[in-house]
């Protein structure tokens, strides 16, 4: 069941993008089209599992005091490496992508599980880690690359579904449009959600007090 929780919370309970609001950078910015979408999420995962495991396997030999000047090297590496291997197998998508894929070395995503998950845990469950959060993050930029590239250009992947009986709204595959789909699908989730509040102990004020044991109902954060 610890594996089950482990790759399934970052695709649903705690999705970087949607849930902890992490890596708004470049979802904002490339996901004008699907493709992109899927291009960004799965670089974005090669990198999360490769420094994931790296950092489990090394996290009793690094200092505490350089953690994270190590985990950003770590990064740095695996981000050269699928940058490379976009130049060479996948030119047009590495194009596309430009600035976005070197910037993986300092995405939220990453050093938030590096710090959070990997350094804490073994390889295992630190794969499964990186496996469910790059799938979230992928799902989620597909998700808004496709409402995106259909409302703003009225195609899917390329193909047309819409341009030649809807004029497309040219403004959703602008920075405006993006901060549009994002701020709808976050309310959408939320709403169909619940819209869940996290309480906090009465006392302190803590979302998680380890000095009370527990968290006290009608108190939100």
């Amino acid at each position: 069941m610890g594996a089950i929780k482990t790759i399934t919370n970052g695709i649903i309970k705690e999705n970087p993008t949607f849930r902890l609001v992490l890596g708004t950078c470049p979802t904002l910015a490339i996901t004008t089209s699907a493709s992109n979408g899927i291009g960004m999420g799965i670089a974005t995962t090669l990198v999360l599992l490769g420094s994931n495991v790296v950092i489990s396997l090394t996290r009793k030999l690094i200092p505490d005091k350089i953690r994270i000047p190590a985990f950003i090297t770590i990064i740095a590496g695996f981000v050269t490496i699928v940058q490379l291997l976009l130049k060479a197998y996948l030119p047009a998508l590495d194009k596309t992508l430009g600035i976005y894929i070197p910037l993986i070395v300092v995405n939220c995503i990453i050093l938030a599980r590096a710090e959070m998950f990997a350094s804490k845990n073994g390889v295992f469950l630190s794969a499964l880690d990186a496996i469910g959060m790059g799938a979230g993050f992928t799902a989620a930029l597909l998700l808004m690359g496709s409402v995106r590239e259909f409302l703003g250009n009225g195609t899917v992947f390329g193909l047309p579904v819409s341009r030649d009986f809807v004029p497309p709204a040219v403004i959703m595959i602008l920075p405006p449009g993006g901060f549009m789909v994002y701020g709808i699908i976050i309310g959408v989730l939320n709403k169909l959600t619940g819209g869940s509040v996290s309480k906090a102990c009465r006392s302190c004020k803590d979302m998680r007090c380890e000095a009370c044991g527990k968290v006290e109902e009608g108190v939100t954060a």
